[in-house]
């Protein structure tokens, strides 16, 4: 069998070798690289058989300069640095891993939204600043009987509300591909983007990062939510149009925001966000444990060797793809 040749474009991991160990049922060369330019990833994958890909652009540009590629395989749930019209053109396989963090997103989510409820992380930093007074936290209201908004209903958002509903709280939903048959069984409310957010004491951001969803939380939904409310983004930070969040915050349009992802990543040292109490800000980890991460790298990496072995990955981006390739399903 030819040997095969699979490049990582960049990667923040300690270590490959959850990848090194499935590759090695193939005669694999794994090719370690760290680009961040376009020209990079050209130089590093051109002749390359697979591509794994954490954050580095995979534009159309570097998609029509790859000579042998016939797989991307993105690590995470998000694929917004492929271009996947042009991927799918060109007949190469795009893949993610939808189901390696579902509950680590969620707890993230509702830890956010807990801290940001109970005001943990101003009372922690008031006593550690020898202030010993809980007036300072006023207000603070009830968890049962409040109402979560999710925009977006997906797996992860789905396993919140469960969490969420545990707690007595009420969900509501916003998911234009979601059927009210399938919310309702969940004991969940389909509502409008407004709807939601006029109803909603927690609003929680679980939607991918599109065209349609770029920007899709701003100005018109941050006046439509209750002063006492709070924001949640564990998803993509591009999806909350931040300049107008920047705004409400500071017009007292609303009561905060816990975030886990930013327009910029890392986020600017200048940033206004940085300086306001009634935000909590953690690096981009809501995915992160030691066994989602294990399980995201072999995953990817599975990915790749189903394609390389003729195989349609579980983890299928552009289905479009399947009709110019020669790959069979899994059994």
């Amino acid at each position: 069998m030819k040997k095969f040749k699979v490049v990582v474009t960049d990667y923040e991991y300690i270590t490959l070798q959850p990848e090194v160990d499935v590759f090695s049922k193939l005669d694999i060369e794994f090719v370690p690289a760290q680009c961040k330019t376009e020209e990079e990833v050209i130089e590093a994958c051109k002749d390359a058989d697979g591509i794994l890909n954490q954050y580095a652009p995979i534009t159309r540009k570097v998609i029509e300069q790859l000579e042998n590629c016939k797989v991307i395989a993105r690590y995470g749930v998000g694929y917004n640095t492929i271009d996947i019209d042009a991927a799918t053109e060109n007949g190469i396989v795009v893949s993610n891993v939808t189901d390696y963090s579902i509950d680590e997103v969620s707890d993230h989510a509702f830890a956010l939204m807990m801290a940001m409820a109970r005001k943990v992380v101003k009372l922690n930093k008031e006593v550690k600043d020898g202030v010993w007074d809980f007036n300072l936290g006023k207000p603070v209201f009830r968890l049962r009987g409040r109402t979560l908004g999710l925009v977006g209903f997906g797996r992860i958002p789905q396993a919140l509300a469960k969490k969420a509903q545990a707690f007595g709280i009420r969900v509501v939903a916003f998911d234009p591909f979601m059927s009210k048959q399938k919310a309702s069984s969940l004991d969940v409310e389909l509502l409008e983007l407004n709807d939601l957010c006029s109803q909603a004491d927690f609003v929680s951001v679980h939607s991918p990062l599109l065209d349609s969803t770029l920007g899709m939380i701003s100005d018109e939904q941050f006046n439509a939510m209750k002063k006492e409310a709070f924001i949640i983004n564990t998803a993509r930070g591009p999806v909350i149009d931040e300049k107008a969040l920047i705004r409400a915050l500071q017009d007292g349009k609303i009561a905060g925001a816990g975030l886990d992802v930013t327009e910029f990543e890392p986020i600017q040292h200048d940033n206004p966000l940085l300086s306001m109490e009634n935000v909590v800000i953690t690096p981009h980890i809501a995915w992160y444990s030691e066994e989602s991460e294990v399980e995201l790298k072999r995953k990817s990496a599975q990915n790749v060797v189903d394609v390389l072995t003729g195989y349609i990955p579980t983890y299928l981006v552009n289905r479009d793809v399947k009709d110019m390739v020669s790959l069979k399903e899994k059994e």
